[in-house]
């Protein structure tokens, strides 16, 4: 599997997103490509599954596939768990291919072309089955963060759309039904599935048609919401924010003061009544602000990362600026500072927990400060604190970038155990 080197416009996995908000496409032109860990880590993961399944359909040899699992193992990124999690996936493909009243056609990693509903759509499936009457797509998600569902998902069903395409020339009207699966084995075993007739993806795929076309000129319309969540301008949208400050329409239920006695006979009426209590948020109000306030605070972390990257890189955001945050004290030598406490005659038996030694500052507190000092304070360091976001009239100074790059300059054995 190969890493993508073009990227549409309207892309399937971000459909959700443009759908919702049809001037998100060309927002998001604005700003640069976000690439992450987690990212590569799922493409790498991808590539587990892939020789996996090719190995369990007789598509490459066991030594190709020892070979391409030897190469992958020594990325950085590799974790044992990948083997797991594409063992799972091509076992459910496996399990899945018997459910055929004959032997299906199989293809992985295909490249299908919606381009039909959505301007220059494209994208990748990572397998497609046919056989019978029944076309099936399943795509891999090795994210743990978020349950994905196959019901009613966008990406999905352009895929099925592109996959209608690509092999229509092949099967012709044989095909009568679309299945769709998503296994994300790090949060369930169970596969979410989806099952639609060729008429009602096609159907859908019209319904979406209009959406597409308004979404790519760049006159389409912003609308905050939860699909906001991997948008590249998230955190500068003045939509999401007037979406977030509308908050402030419950400034209304907030009750000031100490109530007079009076207002407590009102109130005990209505509880008794079961009338609503003037002033008091409703169960529905609860239930509505438990939603918006979790995306507050989303918002409000993806404000505080843009302020801080931005302030670091030179930027000015008037009445903020960035500090070192706070940081706890960690012994260079770990090893060294037990062996000097047990030469002074402390026994091994208290300077440790169960198989580990116990926190710097419990030792501390053991031996007095004075103690500690005399033994093992030259083995004592307070590495620099984090970049930290703060309002401007906060007592500590600016954050300094060239000491933060220096700081480790001349320590070697760096022990990451904190208080």
């Amino acid at each position: 599997m190969g890493t993508p080197t073009q990227h549409a416009t309207l892309s399937a996995s971000s459909s959700s997103r443009w759908i919702n908000c049809t001037a998100a496409p060309r927002f998001e032109c604005n700003f640069p490509n976000e690439t992450s860990e987690y990212a590569r880590e799922g493409t790498l993961a991808h590539e587990f599954c892939e020789i996996t399944a090719q190995y369990n359909f007789n598509q490459v040899t066991k030594r190709k596939r020892t070979s391409v699992v030897k190469k992958l193992e020594k990325d950085p990124l590799y974790k044992e768990e990948m083997i797991k999690t594409s063992d799972f996936y091509a076992q459910y493909l496996f399990e899945k291919s018997l459910t055929f009243p004959q032997k299906p056609y199989v293809a992985l990693e295909v490249r299908v072309d919606f381009s039909e509903y959505v301007p220059d759509g494209f994208g990748t499936c990572d397998c497609v089955m046919i056989g019978g009457d029944t076309l099936h797509i399943t795509d891999y998600k090795h994210g743990k963060g978020v349950q994905v569902s196959a019901e009613n998902n966008s990406q999905m069903r352009l895929y099925a759309l592109g996959a209608l395409k690509k092999y229509a020339p092949i099967f012709g009207d044989a095909i009568k039904n679309v299945s769709m699966a998503i296994v994300q084995p790090r949060i369930t075993e169970d596969v979410s599935h989806e099952t639609l007739t060729v008429e009602q993806l096609k159907e859908w795929g019209e319904w979406l048609k209009p959406i597409a076309q308004k979404a790519y000129s760049g006159f389409g319309e912003f609308k905050a919401g939860t699909w906001c969540r991997f948008c590249k301008g998230r955190a500068v949208c003045k939509a999401r924010a007037e979406n977030y400050t509308a908050l402030e329409d419950f400034k209304d239920a907030l009750i000031e003061g100490r109530m007079s006695d009076d207002d407590l006979v009102e109130y005990e009426k209505a509880e008794i009544a079961g009338a609503e209590i003037p002033g008091m948020l409703s169960d529905e109000d609860v239930a509505d602000l438990l939603i918006r306030a979790d995306g507050l605070i989303k918002w409000y972390e993806d404000l505080q990362s843009y302020a801080l990257n931005a302030i670091l890189s030179g930027k000015v955001i008037p009445g903020w600026k960035v500090v070192e945050g706070r940081s706890n004290r960690a012994f260079s030598d770990t090893d060294k500072a037990i062996e000097a406490l047990k030469a002074a005659g402390y026994d091994e038996a208290v300077l440790y927990k169960p198989k580990e030694p116990l926190t710097l500052s419990a030792l501390e507190k053991l031996t007095g400060k004075k103690k500690f000092s005399e033994l093992v304070g030259d083995l004592v360091v307070k590495p620099q604190g984090k970049p930290t976001l703060v309002e401007k009239d906060d007592k500590r100074p600016p954050y300094n970038a060239a000491v933060a790059d220096f700081s480790e300059v001349g320590r070697s054995g760096v022990d990451k155990s904190t208080t």
